[in-house]
């Protein structure tokens, strides 16, 4: 069976805001494939993007990368490559950068396999480092 559902980034302060929606083959999936789902169509979605487009994802370009394309996007923008940011993903996890809730289950494992149903929440909670501290 087919899901498609909504991915929401949150703070810890709690603003949300819808992230991006994708459509899934299976409702089953581990947290590993979606991380890999959402890192692959958002860095798509910024390629197919008008030229002074930002991109916004789950995890920021290596600083090499925003160095190329400057904090500003400039009118050739460069490429992304999914793969590396994908990578940077699964680290930022290891080290406890962002958390992942599946409606109100904290998914720990990226090899834990999950449900989604239409109406489940999938929200990747950013922790954002303190100033100072």
């Amino acid at each position: 069976m087919s899901a498609t559902i909504t991915l929401y980034d949150e703070t810890l302060p709690g603003e949300k805001t819808p992230a991006l929606r994708l459509s899934l083959l299976s409702s089953r999936i581990t947290l590993r494939e979606l991380i890999r789902r959402r890192i692959y169509e958002e860095v798509q979605q910024y390629h197919a993007a008008p030229p002074d487009a930002a991109f916004h994802g789950l995890v920021t370009p290596s600083p090499a990368e925003r160095l190329l394309n400057g904090e500003k996007t400039p009118p050739a923008k460069r490429r992304i490559d999914w793969e590396a940011q994908y990578e940077r993903a699964l680290a930022a996890f290891a080290r406890n950068g962002f958390f992942v809730l599946v409606g109100d289950h904290q998914v720990e494992d990226l090899d834990e396999e999950i449900e989604l149903k239409v109406d489940t929440e999938v929200s990747f909670v950013k922790l954002v480092p303190l100033v100072g501290g």
